[in-house]
């Protein structure tokens, strides 16, 4: 999995799998889906991301359990 912020364009990614994007769709304003040939998703792009993420240049990460 690797996250990236773009600040020049306030581009939160999320992706999941280096599987190649078939699809996109905007899921709900500003959130867009990645899905490969299969239907999997294997991506999510926030957009205007400093307005939807408390802080998008900081990530944490945990293990559950």
């Amino acid at each position: 999995m690797r996250i990236t912020y773009d600040q020049e364009v306030d581009v939160l990614s999320i992706v999941f799998s280096g599987a190649k994007i078939q699809e996109s769709d905007e899921d709900k304003p500003g959130v867009v889906l990645d899905y490969d040939k299969d239907g999997n998703v294997v991506g999510i792009e926030i957009l205007n991301a400093s307005k939807r993420v408390e802080n998008p240049r900081s990530v944490e990460y945990a293990v559950a359990g």
